[in-house]
């Protein structure tokens, strides 16, 4: 794969960007499934879906700090794409240097980690 001189600026905001999507994705997996309280329910038995989830238990519903934390980091996520996405340095290159130049960025991290091991 090719090396590109990515400015710095641009790389924090791909690294950071990496961790508040990791915080919101673990965040989000730790919360109950419903934002609104909701009693829980059970599909027939004949129900014709046969896959997936056949059950769920009463939901509490999300906390007025948990729904602030989710918007919070949604928000943050969002600002930090924009902020990549429309980076100055994308003008720099042409055709399809440009996605494979984006490819390279939100890999950078895993093709360092890979010339570490194999080094």
């Amino acid at each position: 794969m090719a090396t590109y001189d990515f400015p710095g600026d641009l790389v924090s905001a791909q690294r950071e960007l990496d961790v508040v999507a990791a915080e919101l994705t673990a965040l989000l997996e730790a919360l109950p499934y419903s934002v609104e309280p909701l009693e829980g329910w059970e599909r027939p038995k004949d129900y014709w879906y046969s896959g997936g989830v056949r059950a769920r238990p009463a939901s509490p519903g999300w906390t007025d700090e948990q729904q602030d934390q989710v918007a919070v980091l949604r928000s943050r996520r969002l600002a930090l794409a924009a902020m990549v996405v429309t980076h100055p340095y994308w003008s720099t290159l042409t055709g399809e240097t440009v996605s494979d130049a984006r490819t390279a960025l939100k890999h950078l991290d895993q093709d360092v980690g890979e010339e570490r091991r194999t080094a």
